[in-house]
């Protein structure tokens, strides 16, 4: 361990490289386009490694990861990381259990924020693939994926994703006009929640289409 950073320097290296290999593959998708998106990997109990703000998501190497406390400051660098981590270290701070956070723009997601940001959700029933979302067994049930008002204040934001983690339990949430965030206890389970939600949004959006 190198002694003169406050973190494992080899756990930064291997948070790097599984950010890196799903983003790029996330990217390849259209889910990144014009340098948006951020993603972000617990290191440990304190330090947090995310994507530096403005970078090309598909073409990340090492250098475009930095490490933020869990409020958010830049640890040992001068990096800037987006001015959405909050949205990422409020999650950190307050699930002990959270390992990663993934912040997304695919055109599925941005298209239903905008149409389900009137009732202020999504609702998801009977779909076999919310048996995706970590503790549920069963597709007889339903999810109920929030719709934010989009802001650039982020303490706004953090506090009213924090009502609704309060009266409820969330796997991912939407702000209108932008994108998706979705976690899990690491990376595989955050990207199977990601996943999800975009297959999800895609079934309701594809439905609402037909019905018209």
């Amino acid at each position: 361990m190198n002694h003169t950073l406050p973190y494992d320097p080899q756990r930064l290296a291997h948070c790097a490289g599984e950010i890196i290999v799903n983003v790029r593959e996330l990217s390849a998708l259209g889910w990144t386009p014009a340098t948006s998106s951020n993603f972000s990997r617990r290191m440990d109990a304190a330090n947090i490694a995310i994507t530096v703000s403005g970078r090309d998501k598909g073409k990340l190497t090492e250098a475009d990861i930095m490490v933020v406390d869990l409020d958010g400051q830049p640890v040992a660098t001068s990096q800037k990381s987006s001015a959405e981590t909050l949205l990422h270290t409020q999650l950190y701070k307050r699930f002990p259990e959270i390992g990663c956070v993934l912040h997304t723009h695919s055109m599925v997601q941005t298209v239903a924020s905008r149409l389900y940001a009137g009732p202020g959700h999504v609702h998801l029933e009977g779909y076999e693939l919310l048996k995706a979302f970590a503790g549920n067994t069963t597709h007889e049930t339903s999810v109920e994926l929030p719709v934010l008002p989009n802001s650039q204040d982020m303490h706004t934001l953090a506090a009213q994703v924090d009502c609704l983690l309060d009266r409820q339990q969330m796997w991912g949430y939407l702000i209108d006009g932008h994108g998706l965030y979705a976690w899990g206890r690491d990376m595989p389970e955050a990207r199977r929640h990601l996943e999800a939600f975009e297959f999800l949004l895609g079934c309701e959006l594809e439905l609402r289409r037909l019905q018209r």
